[in-house]
C-alpha cells in the first residue's frame, strides 16, 4: 500500500507555490516503545459544518502571523489542542512532503506541511475543544499490510473509495493516511 517509488520521485518535497496560498502544518509525534514505537493521532471533535468532523488526524492547524515557521505552527497547535509540549519535550526529526488540500469550508487551495517529532515526555493530555481524544497507535500495526483497508465515501461525484487503516473503532484515511504512509516508508521505518 505504499506509494510507488516513481510517484515518490515525482512528488516535490516543497510545493513551489506554497507561499502564495493558505498554509497549515501538522505534527507526527512518534514515541519509542515496544514493537518499534507508537504514533500519536487525535480524533477530531464533532462540529457542524466541518467535513472532517470526527476523523482521525495529526494535531495541527493554519499558520498564524506570529508563527516563525510551519514547524513552529505544528508545535504551537499541538500544545493548544493536546497539551503535548513539543517545545520542551519533543525532539525535531524531519519535515515530510507538502500536501495540497482545501480549506474546510471553502474550495480554495491550502498546503499542509507535516513535521515529525520524537516525544520524550509523559502521557498526560489536556485536550481542547478541537480534539475529542488522543490515541497512540503501534507503528508495527500501522505498517502491517493486513491492517490496510478501503473506505467508501459519498461525494458529489458519487461514491469514491479511499485507502485507509483501521485501528479499533478508528479509521485513518485521506491526508492523515498519506502522511502516515510517507512517514512509515521513509528511512526504511516500515516493519515487515
Amino acid at each position: 500500500m505504499t506509494n510507488p517509488s516513481w510517484l515518490n520521485r515525482l512528488r516535490p518535497h516543497k510545493l513551489p507555490f506554497r507561499r502564495r496560498v493558505t498554509r497549515a502544518a501538522v505534527a507526527l509525534i512518534q514515541r519509542p516503545g515496544l514493537a518499534g514505537g507508537e504514533l500519536f493521532f487525535i480524533q477530531r471533535a464533532r462540529r457542524e459544518g466541518d467535513p472532517w468532523s470526527g476523523d482521525m488526524a495529526f494535531p495541527g492547524g493554519r499558520l498564524q502571523p506570529g508563527d516563525q515557521s510551519s514547524r513552529d505552527t505544528a508545535m504551537r497547535e499541538t500544545l493548544e489542542e493536546t497539551g503535548l509540549d513539543l517545545y520542551q519535550q519533543g525532539s525535531y526529526q524531519e519535515r515530510l512532503s507538502d500536501l495540497l488540500t482545501r480549506h474546510h469550508s471553502r474550495w480554495r487551495p491550502m498546503v499542509v506541511t507535516p513535521h515529525v517529532f520524537r516525544w520524550e515526555g509523559n502521557d498526560a493530555l489536556s485536550l481542547n475543544h478541537e480534539a475529542r481524544r488522543g490515541v497512540w497507535i503501534p507503528l508495527d500495526y500501522l505498517a502491517n499490510p493486513a491492517n490496510q483497508s478501503r473506505l467508501p465515501v459519498n461525494t458529489p461525484l458519487g461514491t469514491l473509495t479511499f485507502p485507509c487503516c483501521r485501528y479499533q473503532e478508528y479509521c485513518i484515511w485521506g491526508l492523515s493516511y498519506s502522511m502516515m504512509r510517507e512517514y512509515l516508508g521513509a528511512a526504511d521505518r516500515a516493519l515487515p
